[in-house]
């Protein structure tokens, strides 16, 4: 259960913000800005009421409206040493709507809403609302920091389209998630929950990737209690949840951060700097201590506030280089003259810094889709900080591959063998995202090579292929039913292809793929060393043939995998096997052919015996029989009762 909220400290002064309030803010060293800017109900001298703050050093006035005075303009007073405007409002509670009215720098009236704001109205209202009071210590999570030796296995969600009640337009609240996302998650396996953005966002088909509201969860799924109930609800079920985190842009919104107070206070002033042309949204001033605090903090009020155990950042490669996407003399280059963001680099590691210090526990992600090194170094030995990077070559070589009618496949056979050349240079997740599945690309089962039966086995490979492979897992929600459409987040997943023996095969697939995955230390617990990985099959491109070993800490969490990405059944096909003393017996714990799965269930009737023939490098190998477009997986025979169920 989350901490109950603070009780209103009573304030003995004619002000909100206290000296070392001023001080902190006009630094841009505010640990918790959340604390004093936006709307908080208090004991002022005696009187109950709300205290109100907002960051707009430019205005020429700043004014509050809402349902206390009747949406007549209250003036605000500006303390200059930090630019802050407040005003306490006795007749303001709990529950009451308000904006600011703010007369800027350029002499317009534009109404804004809060941008500390908990919960916000949707356009064309977008009032911000007085929350109850914020949690007095950080919301528990019972959970550990996912350290790189730990599972993840991410199911990504968009909340308004996983389930919706009786399949209609009626979006599902967060209640309903907590009751039915959450059980199906851990039945499936799946050790995290990650949601695409949860910040309040204008426009629903940005899927919450264009923000205004970075401390307020959308309305559209219910209030942050309900949130909440959500957050705890994935805990005590052994989740943990990841949210999307959006620092690289911001929307053009007249209501929101845009030209705050008459000026480009939250943005770069030079459009070469301070707008994204692929999104039509503005770039973050990071040189601005006071929006790296306003971000620095953001990041923290999630974990504290609401018990979120990881960030996700989205396009860090965005704000890595000052020349992304950007032509030839369309960009500002740093004091160096080259193309790095300084600050972007420096905010990025702040944050981590405060993290680190603050909330040890919460786990980050970049989106970074470039060769920028040390993105999961640490930030005293120069790196940025994150624990896990998306490999997004790993991802682009992979779907390539599997996208190739099998016959050509020996040609582009280095697709699947070159993310090892630097699988270890950074600590990886493998994504197969809502990115993959939208704008026109197709479900992933439409990228695969084939008629329907090959394209459903291809898919199970693929799978099978990505859970084996070094790198932590993610995978977006419908694409556990190879769902045969690409994502729509007006509707709802096809849940009726549970039904389905196809694509129900594939459903149960990646559920036992998650749960051995678990159970298989090799799988996960030396994903950054090199020593746990070793080719036993490579070279062999003719026949689409590969196999590799993954090796645990002990001799019995090993851990063959054996590919044969042809429609081809290979009879007596010999495989070199590690020669671990353990008597030589495998036994087959996951064939992606099985009948179960819907496969032809070609397979080895659950056992080999390897024998004393060399082959591959080994002292030992067995003959198998090689499963068409299938996917095997071998561990020592005497692990049976630990694993999952083989074909």
């Amino acid at each position: 259960m989350t901490t109950a909220p603070a009780p209103a400290a009573p304030q003995t002064s004619d002000f909100w913000l206290g000296d070392t309030d001023v001080w902190l803010l006009a630094e841009g060293k505010h640990l918790r800005p959340w604390q004093k800017l936006g709307a908080h109900t208090t004991v002022m001298n005696g009187v109950p009421g709300t205290a109100f703050a907002v960051w707009a050093p430019h205005a020429r006035q700043v004014g509050l409206q809402g349902d206390f005075n009747r949406w007549h303009t209250q003036p605000m007073r500006l303390r200059p040493e930090c630019g802050v405007w407040e005003l306490f409002v006795p007749e303001a509670a709990q529950g009451h709507w308000y904006k600011f009215e703010v007369v800027g720098a350029d002499g317009r009236h534009v109404f804004k809403t809060d941008p500390y704001a908990r919960e916000t109205e949707l356009p064309p209202g977008n009032a911000a609302r007085i929350c109850a009071p914020l949690l007095a210590t950080p919301a528990p999570t019972g959970a550990q920091h996912t350290r790189p030796d730990a599972p993840m296995a991410i199911y990504e969600v968009h909340a308004g389209s996983w389930r919706r009640p009786g399949g209609t337009h009626t979006l599902s609240t967060w209640d309903d998630l907590a009751t039915q996302l959450v059980p199906y998650a851990a039945w499936m396996g799946f050790t995290h929950l990650e949601l695409l953005p949860v910040n309040e966002h204008p426009f629903y088909a940005s899927w919450g990737y264009q923000p205004t509201g970075l401390y307020s969860p959308t309305t559209r799924y219910g209030s942050p209690e309900a949130f909440r109930r959500f957050v705890d609800a994935a805990h005590a079920a052994g989740l943990k949840v990841i949210l999307d985190w959006v620092p690289a842009h911001f929307p053009t919104d007249e209501h929101a951060l845009a030209r705050f107070d008459g000026t480009a206070l939250y943005e770069h002033a030079d459009p070469r700097e301070g707008f994204h042309r692929d999104w039509n949204t503005l770039i973050y001033n990071f040189g601005r201590f006071e929006v790296r605090n306003f971000l620095v903090g953001n990041a923290l009020f999630w974990v504290e506030q609401y018990g979120i155990d990881g960030l996700r950042v989205d396009a860090v490669a965005s704000m890595l280089y000052r020349d992304y996407s950007r032509p030839a003399g369309e960009w500002v280059p740093n004091r160096d003259g080259g193309r790095e963001n300084y600050e972007a680099i420096a905010f990025l590691r702040e944050v981590h810094d405060v993290l680190q210090r603050e909330a040890p526990q919460a786990t980050t992600l970049a989106e970074e889709s470039t060769a920028f090194p040390r993105v999961t170094g640490p930030t005293a030995e120069g790196g940025l900080g994150f624990d896990h990077k998306w490999n997004m070559g790993w991802m682009h070589d992979t779907l390539a591959y599997f996208s190739l009618d099998p016959v050509h496949r020996r040609w582009h056979h280095n697709k699947l063998t070159f993310a090892m050349m630097y699988a270890h240079s950074e600590n990886y997740v493998l994504p197969l995202s809502h990115d993959e599945v939208v704008h026109g690309k197709g479900s992933l089962l439409n990228k695969m090579a084939g008629d329907r039966w090959q394209q459903l086995a291809n898919l199970r490979g693929l799978y099978a292929w990505m859970y084996a492979h070094p790198g932590k897992k993610l995978l977006f929600m419908g694409c556990e039913l190879a769902q045969p459409t690409e994502w729509a987040h007006d509707g709802e997943l096809p849940w009726h292809l549970e039904h389905d023996p196809a694509h129900g095969g594939v459903q149960r697939l990646v559920r036992d793929l998650n749960h051995t995955y678990a159970q298989a230390p090799a799988l996960y617990a030396r994903d950054t060393d090199p020593g746990s990985f070793q080719w036993l099959v490579v070279d062999d491109a003719a026949q689409s043939v590969l196999a590799f070993v993954r090796y645990g800490h002990t001799a019995a969490d090993t851990v063959v995998v054996v590919a044969n990405f042809t429609p081809v059944v290979r009879h007596g096909h010999r495989v070199g096997l590690p020669e671990l003393g353990l008597g030589g017996a495998w036994r087959e714990v996951l064939n992606t052919d099985s009948a179960h799965y819907g496969g032809s269930n070609v397979g080895n009737h659950g056992t080999v015996l390897a024998d004393d023939v060399p082959e591959h490098g080994q002292a030992t190998s067995a003959m198998l029989t090689l499963p068409p477009l299938g996917v095997l997986w071998l561990q020592p025979v005497h692990l049976q009762a630990e694993t999952g169920p083989g074909a």
